[in-house]
């Protein structure tokens, strides 16, 4: 078994790494439990950053903006100095640090990477400063904690996280005939449904319509943040009964009688549990660790594994570890960058991240440059692999096109000894 292996499903072997006499064994005993985070500095909590994160848009939409609504530069002054006392311009960066830390030191790095597989399926924008306030502790405390127990249990925590529900404004969708619908004349947000269905769960090739994505967006209605004079959206998540909609729902063929916050858990559990969700993520998973374009062959077993332990996650990635393992030597993957730069690091015994007392912010001046490094180092690492695609991806219709002139030139040639052609 070649070294391949070691980067296909974990971060490769560093200096002090040996290799083990059964790589498969070593892959699969990482995967039952959730192993510690281990960077030594600041792990603030999901509510602590909310709390910040308050103090950041309260401050500036609430204090500054009418403070200084007439002296532009004042207010710019006033808030940079509201940024450094938040931590707006440093939290990104230590999550960067955390993830980056425990994907080089962890022991259970086949873990790890699929940690970093479920944080980029049910992704987070970079809007209202999620990347800054929310999206670490979601992935650590959301993402992380689900990755033991069924697909289904990850997708109900993941759909009702603060971090989803402000993603994807569902705090803002209301039933048209929900007491706060009718009073203020507002309605449906289908962001959220819409991501359940074409992203998280079934994918488009349910064949799921615009009246699915409509009625599922009935179901959800309700799930929201807690809105507060105080803490404006910043509360945490409930389910306002006056916002939902009333009445029976139909999602995909399946009827949901009228049934409050439970709709929710009862949709999710059909969705999840779907055969085509099945073999989407399957594919998917398949995809990540195996090839680009997994066969059949390759997805069947995650499949059978899903359906036998009814979506239990564990049994399900071990599946796709059999599997990389049995196709690692016929078959070619080329990494993302951010995996690609954790594996460099690893593998290289790099200085990436910087050592928590360098990373240590004390909310009086900006992040140093020193802090700023890391996160250049993964640009430069993403501008490197952007070159390298664009270089394979020449030289594949370079030898595409000579492949096209072969053909072109056997068929005038047969085409001349058939007496087909006069040239």
């Amino acid at each position: 078994m070649s070294l391949k292996f070691y980067r296909r499903v974990a971060f490769g072997l560093s200096p002090n790494d040996k290799q083990d006499k059964d790589p498969l064994n070593w892959a699969l005993s990482q995967l039952s439990s959730i192993p510690d985070l281990l960077w030594p500095g600041t792990i603030p909590t999901e509510k602590e950053l909310r709390k910040k994160y308050g103090e950041w848009v309260y401050g500036d939409r609430e204090v500054l903006r009418k403070k200084f609504k007439n002296d532009k530069h004042a207010y710019k002054k006033a808030k940079d100095e509201l940024r450094i006392k938040t931590g707006e311009r440093y939290f990104e960066l230590n999550e960067h640090a955390i993830r980056h830390y425990q994907t080089r030191h962890s022991t259970q790095p086949v873990f790890e990477r699929f940690w970093l597989f479920w944080g980029n399926h049910f992704a987070i924008s970079e809007k209202d400063f999620l990347a800054e306030f929310s999206t670490g502790p979601y992935q650590r405390e959301i993402i992380r904690p689900n990755m033991v127990k069924t697909f289904e249990e990850m997708v109900l925590s993941v759909t009702t996280s603060w971090c989803m529900i402000h993603h994807l404004d569902n705090s803002e969708s209301f039933g048209p005939n929900s007491k706060k619908g009718m009073e203020w004349r507002e309605t449906i947000n289908e962001n959220h449904a819409r991501e359940l269905l074409e992203l998280h769960t079934v994918s488009p090739n349910a064949g799921y319509t615009q009246e699915d994505v409509i009625q599922l967006a009935y179901i959800m209605t309700g799930w929201s943040h807690k809105w507060s004079r105080k803490n404006l959206e910043t509360g945490d998540v409930w389910f306002d009964q006056e916002m939902h909609q009333k009445g029976d729902k139909i999602v995909l063929g399946v009827k949901y009688k009228n049934d409050a916050k439970r709709e929710l858990a009862k949709v999710i559990h059909d969705l999840a549990t779907h055969p085509i969700c099945i073999k989407f993520i399957s594919t998917k998973l398949c995809r990540h660790f195996i090839t680009d374009e997994p066969t059949q062959e390759m997805i069947s077993p995650v499949i059978e594994a899903w359906n036998r332990s009814n979506g239990s996650l564990t049994e399900i990635h071990k599946a796709v570890i059999t599997q990389a393992y049995k196709y690692n030597e016929t078959t070619h993957k080329f990494h993302p960058p951010e995996i690609w730069l954790m594996q460099l690091s690893r593998m290289f015994d790099l200085s990436i991240p910087l050592s928590a007392e360098k990373m240590h912010y004390a909310f009086k001046s900006k992040p140093t440059s020193k802090q700023r490094k890391k996160f250049r180092s993964s640009v430069f690492v993403r501008n490197i692999y952007t070159e390298v695609l664009n270089i394979l991806q020449a030289d594949v219709m370079q030898k595409l096109k000579n492949k096209r002139k072969s053909k072109e030139k056997k068929y005038l040639d047969d085409a001349k000894i058939l007496g087909l052609s006069s040239n």
